[in-house]
């Protein structure tokens, strides 16, 4: 029951691993249109379950649907973040893997309405639940721009995130911001002619730094991936896939904190703060689509994925 115009990425490299138990309980902690889950369960035994999360309602929709015809498997309406409520509600122990495919959705993507794409006309909105978070319109009606800046350089990686934080603002204030196009073209123009061009659309990177400043994504992240961990079972596996070097790192270097967590000076000649290792990488060097994924499927162009197991 998934969509079709939604292509998981990387499925097979997900899937194996994912699962080390056909008799498991899994999660999938951003359930999207359900590709990724929907692959799971076909491989799953009929004594294993798949909980699922994410806290847009067309994918809840999507979800029900799923629930209803197979009992192995539970929706819930959350954002990631609130797995260790919902595991706590549900008296849910011990997980097998826990999966997180971060970023948007395509239907997300191609649906205008949202926002949250450049190529197609929409509101200045990008909220991944409109219930729980204000819109992009919103936002930048009360931001400075000190803070503006610092969201496009740290959350996109945008070298010219001075000069389109000023041009956004400007725009604002001239009433000529009303929608994704005036968005995409205050971005296009900021940037000066000579790096207009290249493998993705000058203003990929800033639709990418305000998507996820207006739905928290960073803090999100970090606070379900420490409840994953904290939920895995010894040889249970986490899998990450990312979209882009801020996401990654952040995923990357919150593993490493949990294979190397002692705190001592580095001059001390043994440990004494006795943190020990909760994690291990089974694959650190981030997995990438192959040629014919990315001609297949270009949105898949710039995915990694990343393995942990509990230990």
């Amino acid at each position: 029951m998934t969509q079709k115009n939604h292509v998981p990425v990387l499925l097979s490299d997900y899937i194996n691993g994912l699962m080390t138990d056909p008799d498991g309980h899994y999660i999938d902690a951003t359930f999207g249109r359900g590709g990724h889950s929907q692959a799971l369960l076909d491989k799953l035994s009929p004594k294993a379950h798949l909980s699922a999360f994410d806290r847009d309602p067309e994918a809840i929709e999507v979800g029900q649907k799923l629930e209803k015809e197979d009992a192995r498997f539970s929706i819930y309406h959350t954002a990631f973040s609130g797995l260790a409520s919902v595991l706590d509600e549900n008296n849910i122990q011990q997980v097998t893997g826990i999966g997180f495919d971060l970023g948007t959705s395509s239907p997300q993507l191609d649906t205008a309405a949202r926002g949250f794409s450049f190529r197609q006309e929409g509101p200045l909105d990008m909220r991944m639940d409109h219930q729980n978070s204000k819109s992009l319109e919103d936002k930048l009606e009360r931001v400075s721009e000190t803070e503006l800046v610092r969201v496009i350089r740290e959350y996109g990686d945008e070298r010219y995130a001075g000069r389109i934080a000023k041009a956004i603002l400007k725009a604002k204030h001239d009433d000529k911001l009303h929608n994704t196009t005036d968005l995409e073209n205050c971005v296009y123009h900021a940037i000066p002619k000579r790096s207009r061009f290249g493998n993705s659309h000058p203003a990929t990177r800033t639709f990418q730094a305000l998507r996820i400043w207006v739905n928290d994504e960073y803090q999100e992240l970090e606070t379900a991936l420490l409840a994953a961990i904290d939920a895995l079972a010894t040889g249970g596996r986490l899998v990450f896939i990312s979209f882009h070097s801020g996401e990654d790192r952040r995923v990357r270097d919150l593993i490493e904190k949990e294979i190397n967590p002692c705190t001592c000076p580095r001059d001390f000649p043994m440990c004494v703060c006795h943190r020990k290792a909760r994690m291990r990488w089974i694959q650190k060097k981030p997995i990438r689509a192959s040629e014919t994924e990315i001609e297949e499927n270009p949105r898949s162009r710039s995915s990694l994925l990343r393995i942990a197991e509990k230990v």
